[in-house]
């Protein structure tokens, strides 16, 4: 008989109220369904004849971790040579575990790619009761894949149990906006999920957890979880706008005819919606201040905007998709943005907490803004930050949209009832 991973299925949720009236938040108390087995890949008899000690044969059904196949064994990292310099286990909770930029990003975060190659880690997927099959395939992959940093993985549809312990949370999972659905609806109904995954996390996660929100409309939604997490500091949540930025450094290289790494101090401010606003006074093109080397002004405001707020949708004309591949990448980039020191002078995008800010960005949303780190998953906001009139006025109406959106989602941040009434119906990058 093979091991047994242990899950519950998902409680039932809140049915969204209808979007022409204003309505109060429900709270809604964690709940744990019954359990359910399902059989995994590691044969507990063989192992007992081989002399190896696993930790879910022996532990009582409520107890049981959610393991699965050979990540099951307990390892002493200890007793191997090869394994004496590497550091603690890092747990990482991906939501969205079954999806296609999960697909590309599990194997990058397994083989060492982001956190090093001393850092052994711990994956904790979640999925949905429609997912978890598939689920259970992406846990076989990992599996055949013989990553030697991987040291377990864990798959459910319980967000409590997936998110113990955790030490990153890369919340990509949501709904993507249907054919005539406003945008307003979709604030709702995603909205509802980020609260629920951010009181998991602020019951069950490490209290130094730092989150990646990623499912759109990722600024609000990461609001939203912060909202729902006190006991996480507001400053650990943010906002995926990192391949907006790595788009736009791509736009600028072509135009000027260099290579990427030659473009530096890129910074993607706002929402990541089309207000986003790709700044091109503060970048520059190898330590040059861009309008010096591309003197075309109408392309860099014209342009060059619209290219890469639009690009997404461009994409998806070409493809027949919406980037994953290109998502996973910007992921592992904002992770090791915040793991690494930010090389001198440079800073990078990320969607944070604005409270504080330098910038006279209006409080309590959060806003993609340019940010240096020492390497240690903490960041600051860089202050050696040039700003012209065109650059604020759009820089303002992006933070009109995000304060618009906050008060559609009132209702799931504790600010009472919700009122909703967005400026315009804007676009996420990606959206046809």
């Amino acid at each position: 008989m093979g091991l047994s991973t242990v899950y519950s299925p998902a409680g039932p949720r809140l049915v969204p109220a209808p979007l022409g009236r204003c309505r109060s938040a429900q709270p809604r108390r964690p709940r744990r369904a019954p359990l359910a087995t399902v059989r995994c890949s590691v044969d507990a008899t063989k192992q007992a004849q081989d002399g190896v000690a696993t930790a879910v044969a022996t532990e009582a059904p409520a107890s049981r971790k959610e393991c699965f196949g050979v990540f099951c064994t307990t390892y002493d990292l200890k007793a191997e040579d090869k394994t004496k310099s590497w550091r603690k286990l890092v747990n990482v909770a991906v939501s969205g575990a079954a999806g296609m930029i999960s697909n590309h990003l599990l194997f990058k975060l397994a083989s060492g790619e982001v956190f090093g190659q001393d850092q052994p880690i711990a994956l904790k997927l979640l999925g949905s009761e429609r997912s978890f099959q598939a689920l259970e395939g992406v846990a076989m992959e990992l599996e055949d894949s013989l990553y030697p940093l991987l040291r377990e993985v864990s798959i459910g549809i319980d967000p409590y149990v997936v998110f113990q312990d955790v030490d990153w949370a890369l919340l990509i999972g949501a709904k993507p906006r249907g054919p005539g659905m406003e945008r307003a609806a979709l604030l709702d109904i995603n909205g509802q999920i980020f609260a629920d995954q951010g009181k998991a996390l602020n019951a069950v996660a490490s209290r130094n957890d730092e989150v990646l929100v990623v499912g759109n409309p990722c600024n609000t939604n990461a609001l939203i979880c912060l909202k729902n997490a006190p006991n996480i500091p507001a400053k650990n949540f943010h906002a995926l706008t990192r391949l907006d930025e790595n788009r736009a450094k791509c736009q600028l290289a072509l135009k000027a005819g260099v290579f990427y790494d030659k473009v530096s101090n890129v910074t993607i401010w706002g929402n990541h919606s089309t207000t986003q606003v790709p700044d091109f006074l503060n970048a520059k093109i190898d330590g040059r201040p861009v309008k010096e080397v591309i003197k075309d002004t109408k392309w860099l405001e014209e342009e060059f905007t619209l290219t890469v707020q639009k690009r997404g949708g461009v994409l998806i004309q070409k493809w027949g998709r919406s980037s994953a591949a290109s998502t996973a990448v910007s992921i592992v980039d904002a992770i090791r943005s915040l793991v690494t020191p930010t090389p001198e002078g440079d800073w990078f995008s990320t969607g944070v907490y604005t409270t504080g800010n330098p910038y006279g960005i209006a409080e309590d949303i959060v806003f993609s803004m340019p940010c240096r780190s020492k390497g240690d998953g903490d960041y600051e906001l860089a202050s050696d930050v040039l700003m012209d009139d065109f650059l604020w006025e759009r820089i303002k109406k992006s933070e009109a949209e995000l304060l618009a959106e906050k008060k559609c989602v009132a209702h799931l941040t504790g600010e009472g009832n919700a009122f909703c009434d967005l400026p315009e119906d804007t676009m996420l990058p990606g959206e046809v």
